[in-house]
């Protein structure tokens, strides 16, 4: 954190956190709606540096990572934002966004993470063929996320419980064949109702438990 900028209520309300920050500045109403794109600021802006770290040091050494969440070509910020949130939940090691995905900066996605973007390692990568390659060669399983997968995430109990990278696709037209076909097993989530879908922050945090329930037996 470099800077906060914060409105004499929040100042007042929030004053302990002044001395936990190299600078404390203390803005009108009107100048702290200006540094912010939201429709009711919550009277406090921080300026930061960015969080995302290079890949390899994300993925780390080999054998030291259980569970990972790479996102392709992930565009809608509150999505990204949602699975990095979801991530920390499930205790994952480390997010990836990778291809056109969303910037992991965006305001959008910064607040749909609430807070847990500063939680865990997050890497930015334009190549997701790239990022499963590096996976693998980390010693993690790529699961793939996909409605039309051979494999019932409700069967893949021994599946889950190895060292995992899910790949979750883009909102609109999931993961590229291409793509896909690097996973070591494209794994569906059942639908027993009507839906057609489910949403892909929806998806992921059914995707991400599943792998926490059977590595933390």
């Amino acid at each position: 954190m470099v800077e906060v900028f914060a409105t004499p209520a929040a100042t007042e309300q929030h004053g302990d956190w002044a001395d936990r920050v190299p600078r404390w500045t203390v803005v009108d109403d009107r100048a702290l709606a200006s540094l912010s794109d939201s429709v009711t600021p919550a009277g406090v802006v921080a300026v930061c540096h960015q969080v995302d770290r290079p890949l390899a040091e994300v993925l780390g050494a080999a054998g030291d990572l259980r569970l990972v969440a790479v996102c392709a070509d992930v565009r809608d910020p509150g999505n990204a934002g949602t699975v990095i949130r979801t991530a920390d939940a499930a205790g994952a090691d480390a997010v990836v966004l990778a291809g056109t995905s969303v910037d992991a900066s965006n305001p959008k996605t910064v607040r749909a993470t609430v807070g847990s973007l500063f939680h865990l390692p997050l890497a930015v990568d334009p190549d997701p063929a790239a990022v499963v390659r590096a996976a693998r060669e980390r010693g993690l399983q790529v699961l793939a996320a996909d409605g039309a997968g051979e494999t019932d995430l409700d069967e893949a109990e021994r599946l889950l419980a190895a060292p995992t990278a899910w790949l979750f696709g883009n909102e609109a037209h999931g993961l590229p064949d291409d793509l896909a076909a690097l996973a070591d097993h494209r794994v569906r989530i059942p639908i027993h109702g009507r839906a057609e879908s489910l949403n892909l922050s929806t998806a992921a945090a059914v995707c991400l438990y599943a792998s926490a329930r059977v590595q933390r037996r």
